[in-house]
């Protein structure tokens, strides 16, 4: 066979009906009684998950990659076995009370995928992969996206097989368990492939896309993100004999800092994000002045810059409460990654395939983590976001509309099939 420019010679669509089944036979593994799914990373849930996907595969002839963190790579070659792979996927772990579609459409686009071109008969040029990443959630093991870290060398692979679950379980005893322990590099500095272009469709987890009643979204980047653990420290007193003037109270300082996360956020907009999503009050008594509160800040930001706009903000506001002299207040950074932008020839691509397709859509900025923001680092890639219902993820009454989840796939077949080239039939 020869190369040839991705030309066919009739409309090529994926089964929408077949993706659908597909989605819908998997969410059975860990299916709640809520109709969501409930399948933590490495369980013997994700291990029939795993098996299900894995047996589809090879059905279409099919091989398969395990590497050391158990990310799956399952490969339909071209006609040029030399060229870096097109690559696509996502995860199939769930969060404790997860849904159908977050990761799992990801992974089953690139299934439908290549089940349409063996259907055609076609064959790329390029290789195909779809990647299956291992604990995305973090919702059983720290960190988040963890086989996808590993790949792009954001943490090490010791690192991540000595995380423990809340039983002690570390994730090399975990991927032993279930047999996913692979022999293949886990990460590109240790030898791991690296892709060609690497695409990611997802549901988009928050409500802009349905708002505008659009069925898909052209992702050009994700926000960064900057986490703390912020500690006010004041003075625990009776609540009736202490005047308020005279009061040390760690709560009521507290939340002025809360307010003032919001307000950071509604200066740096449309990107701007704040979320103090955890709270913990000491000693917690109806009675008592709070002495302590232990609270989380998630800020967010579409650029670095405007990133650290807010974090100098965020820290000046602390210093000047604590200057006032009633509390302390202490703050540590946790997490950061920096903004990302995707490539702009695949996100050419995906709009290219959103035209072709007849679809209305519009640029969007991911304002969650995804593995495609780690492989970002080694590859160039991209990311097809469709509408969910009202916009809610994490969570078992998550939907999203068989015709959307089908636009999208075709989208993600067009885009692939323009970087990996249609061999000369």
């Amino acid at each position: 066979m020869t190369t040839a420019t991705p030309t066919l010679d009739r409309p090529l669509a994926i089964d929408g009906e077949r993706l659908w089944q597909s989605l819908m036979t998997l969410a059975r593994i860990g299916a709640t009684d809520k109709g969501g799914v409930c399948r933590l990373a490495l369980t013997d849930l994700d291990r029939q998950g795993r098996q299900l996907f894995l047996r589809w595969a090879q059905e279409l002839g099919c091989s398969v990659r395990v590497d050391a963190i158990g990310n799956l790579f399952v490969r339909r070659e071209g006609s040029d076995p030399t060229r870096p792979a097109v690559a696509t996927g996502s995860h199939i772990d769930t969060q404790p009370t997860g849904g159908k579609f977050d990761g799992n459409y990801g992974v089953l686009a690139g299934l439908e995928v290549l089940r349409t071109l063996q259907d055609a008969g076609i064959r790329t040029v390029a290789p195909l992969e779809v990647c299956v990443w291992t604990n995305e959630e973090g919702s059983r093991f720290v960190p988040v996206m963890m086989g996808s870290g590993v790949y792009a060398d954001a943490f090490t692979l010791d690192h991540a097989l000595s995380a423990c679950d809340r039983d002690g379980i570390s994730v090399a005893q975990a991927l032993a368990s279930t047999g996913f322990a692979g022999p293949a590099p886990a990460a590109v500095s240790a030898g791991a492939p690296r892709f060609g272009a690497y695409f990611e469709a997802h549901i988009e987890q928050g409500p802009v896309l349905e708002d505008a009643d659009v069925p898909l979204g052209v992702v050009t980047g994700a926000l960064g993100q900057r986490w703390y653990d912020v500690i006010v420290t004041g003075q625990e007193a009776h609540a009736g004999p202490t005047p308020m003037r005279l009061r040390r109270d760690a709560l009521q300082a507290a939340t002025g800092l809360m307010q003032e996360v919001v307000a950071i956020a509604m200066e740096e907009q449309p990107h701007g994000r704040g979320t103090v999503g955890y709270v913990q009050v000491h000693p917690n008594s109806r009675n008592v002045i709070p002495g302590r509160v232990t609270f989380t800040v998630d800020l967010r930001h579409g650029d670095d810059e405007g990133l650290s706009r807010m974090d100098a903000r965020l820290r000046a506001a602390c210093a000047a409460l604590q200057a006032e002299g009633r509390v302390s207040v202490s703050v540590e950074q946790t997490v950061y990654f920096p903004p990302v932008q995707f490539t702009p020839q695949l996100v050419a691509a995906v709009r290219e395939g959103a035209e072709r397709a007849g679809l209305p859509h519009q640029d969007i900025v991911s304002g969650a983590g995804h593995d495609a923001v780690y492989v970002a680092r080694v590859a160039p890639a991209a990311m097809i976001f469709v509408p969910c219902k009202d916009g809610i993820s994490h969570n078992e009454i998550e939907d999203a509309r068989p015709e959307h989840l089908a636009a999208g796939c075709n989208v993600l077949l067009h885009a692939m099939l323009a970087q990996a080239g249609v061999a000369q039939r």
